[in-house]
């Protein structure tokens, strides 16, 4: 008799979590009861869905490091949009968790990319995630028509996943509660790019105007609000 092949991931995952509570969990009890105490991040990632995406892996960071959200290519709506729980968890993140970074994470074979090329055809097929991709990734599409129309294929793919980074970090400045921290020099945002197939990252650097491999620093975005800053 064949197992029902949908059952087989659900028991790894069950055996995975008996592995945790037997081993991991076991050797890191009072990291655990600290956290059930409360939370200090003073990282919110911001990532896409993608399920080849550990932020706690990639980071090497404990429970607790980490401040979180995920969505479909990595994308925050700008303020006043219709969305989710985006703007929520922004809010709250910077407000009452005093987050001092904001790291904005998008990867290679970004699949909402793929589908932000190629609009059109998620109309039929997939019309809410051609809602979400047109209503928050517009700029980002009509600045690729505009400026690499004589780009194709994966070298087209890259070069849409780290504008809509850098998008989304416009999009993050449009938010009462960021601009007040950047005014005030309390945050820092990072535009960051993941290889999956190298296990690199690599960051944007405004000075060079490109993203280089992230290795010693990260280069924060210029603050747009710093010519403002009080002396």
């Amino acid at each position: 008799m064949v197992a029902n092949p949908s059952v087989m991931p659900i028991k790894r995952i069950i055996h995975g979590h008996n592995e945790f509570q037997n081993n991991y969990f076991s050797s890191h009890e009072e990291m655990f009861h600290q956290l059930s105490r409360g939370q200090s991040p003073e990282i919110l990632f911001i990532t896409c869905s993608d399920s080849r995406i550990d932020p706690n892996l990639l980071t090497q960071t404990q429970p607790g490091e980490l401040f979180i959200i995920r969505n479909l290519g990595n994308i925050i709506p700008s303020y006043g949009s219709p969305n989710g729980s985006e703007g929520a968890g922004i809010e709250y993140a910077v407000s009452a968790l005093d987050i001092k970074h904001i790291i904005v994470c998008g990867h290679s074979h970004c699949g909402s990319m793929k589908g932000l090329l190629q609009l059109g055809e998620l109309t039929e097929k997939m019309p809410l995630v051609y809602g979400w991709l047109k209503q928050n990734a517009e700029s980002t599409r009509r600045l690729l028509l505009d400026n690499y129309s004589e780009y194709d294929g994966e070298k087209l793919l890259r070069v849409a996943i780290e504008e809509n980074i850098l998008t989304q970090i416009e999009n993050l400045e449009t938010y009462p509660v960021i601009r007040s921290k950047l005014h005030s020099g309390k945050l820092s945002l990072h535009a960051w790019y993941y290889e999956i197939e190298t296990g690199k990252i690599f960051t944007y650097d405004a000075r060079e105007n490109r993203y280089v491999l992230l290795q010693t620093e990260s280069f924060p975005v210029p603050n747009p609000l710093a010519h403002l800053q009080p002396n």
